[in-house]
């Protein structure tokens, strides 16, 4: 099972739906540890309306991260040696038997993130969570290397809402997750209250002046203002 790192007194950040090849060197420039590609064709930041995946594979990068929503397998796959991509997020409703396929498909170098999407039904987000928490630590051969927690929508993410963060305190959560959702400069004090702290942060929407148009000072802005872990640990 993976550890949380604990070199890094701040989270690590991931900057997602981004299109536009000079904001992505801008961000490699900042050192931004993440950078999202979003292969979802009903998104706004659908990323193949922009950058071909000849041009992805050559972003020198080694955080580079593709988003699917219930793509097949074989896509996901292709796509991830053609766009020579380093991490594969699972956004939609992606099932244990799914993600063991893939995991078996995938090269042993590409890491396998997967949401967790959060309504406003306390109960059944618990019950969910708890369901999928009993699966990662029974597993014996686990096909997950991270957890990203953000806000449920009919459009899988990208909405500018935060769920309520408080209910991650309910449980031990047995991998390294992202936590998404409406994460701004307004609320990012709120993480200190969080008992198991985020490995990164996942920003989006909140920092784009369109869809896919990042607004490059504000994310220079959000990395100063991160807050650091008390143990100085995340």
């Amino acid at each position: 099972m993976n550890e949380q790192p604990t070199n890094n007194i701040f989270p690590e950040l991931k900057v997602c739906g981004l299109t536009n090849p000079e904001q992505i060197q801008e961000l490699i420039s900042m050192k931004v540890n993440f950078l999202g590609f979003i292969f979802y064709q009903k998104s706004p930041r659908y990323v193949l309306n922009h950058l071909s995946l000849d041009h992805i594979s050559k972003i020198d990068h080694q955080g580079k991260v593709g988003v699917f929503v219930n793509e097949t397998a074989e896509k996901i796959v292709e796509t991830a040696k053609k766009g020579k991509l380093n991490f594969i997020q699972l956004h939609g409703d992606e099932d244990d038997k799914f993600i063991n396929d893939l995991r078996e498909r995938l090269s042993s170098d590409v890491k396998i993130i997967k949401v967790i999407r959060i309504g406003n039904e306390m109960s059944e987000n618990r019950e969910k969570i708890e369901q999928i928490f009993t699966q990662t630590t029974n597993c014996n051969i686990q096909p997950i290397d991270y957890y990203l927690f953000d806000t449920d929508s009919k459009a899988f993410g990208g909405t500018g809402q935060q769920f309520d963060w408080n209910l991650l305190n309910e449980f031990e959560i047995p991998l390294p997750y992202f936590l998404s959702g409406g994460i701004s400069e307004e609320n990012i004090k709120n993480i200190e209250s969080l008992r198991q702290k985020p490995f990164a942060l996942d920003i989006n929407s909140k920092f784009e002046t369109a869809p896919g148009d990042k607004n490059i000072d504000k994310i220079k802005t959000f990395k100063t203002i991160i807050p650091m872990s008390p143990n100085g640990t995340f």
